[in-house]
């Protein structure tokens, strides 16, 4: 790595832990062997290890065929886009969100309100609201607080149930 990084080597082969940490400004082409098996942050990631010097820098993504559709999907992303908000924002539509608090790292949301990122503005405006009865009502004693000191209850309880499981 040494060597790659002072320029007296041309080529580095190397697995995805070139992936985090690693800023070689002369590096300008990658080639990733089965795309098909990567994750979108992840293609991301190994795709920004290029293109960090004044050099115009290329990221090949090589795959093997016949192609899932969720394969497919995120191929067509990193096709469409450099911007890592987009990609984050379909990574989520395609994977789902997971569990905020949990393990599981991606799969339908336990949520049974609203649904990310497509009740953004929803969540928002929630989030908002929230914020105007905790300025109004700090302790959360008043009538209109109700609602909220139920919700943090069983987010508490059901938080607890999970470290109990996991311990």
């Amino acid at each position: 790595m040494a060597a790659f990084a002072a320029g007296d080597l041309s080529i580095l082969v190397s697995t995805t832990v070139i992936e985090v940490g690693v800023d070689v400004p002369n590096a300008s082409i990658m080639v990733i062997e089965h795309a098909e098996r990567f994750g979108l942050a992840q293609l991301h990631q190994l795709r920004g290890r290029v293109g960090r010097g004044a050099k115009q820098s290329s990221c090949i993504l090589l795959y093997r065929k016949p192609l899932s559709e969720a394969a497919r999907a995120r191929l067509a992303v990193m096709r469409s886009t450099e911007d890592g908000f987009v990609i984050a924002e379909e990574d989520l539509k395609l994977r789902g969100g997971g569990e905020l608090l949990g393990t599981r790292q991606s799969g339908l949301p336990v949520f049974h309100v609203a649904r990310l990122p497509d009740d953004e503005a929803l969540l928002q405006a929630a989030r908002d609201e929230a914020r105007l009865v905790l300025a109004r009502d700090p302790e959360l004693k008043g009538q209109r607080s109700e609602p909220l000191r139920l919700l943090l209850y069983l987010f508490e309880r059901d938080n607890a149930i999970k470290l109990m499981r996991a311990g």
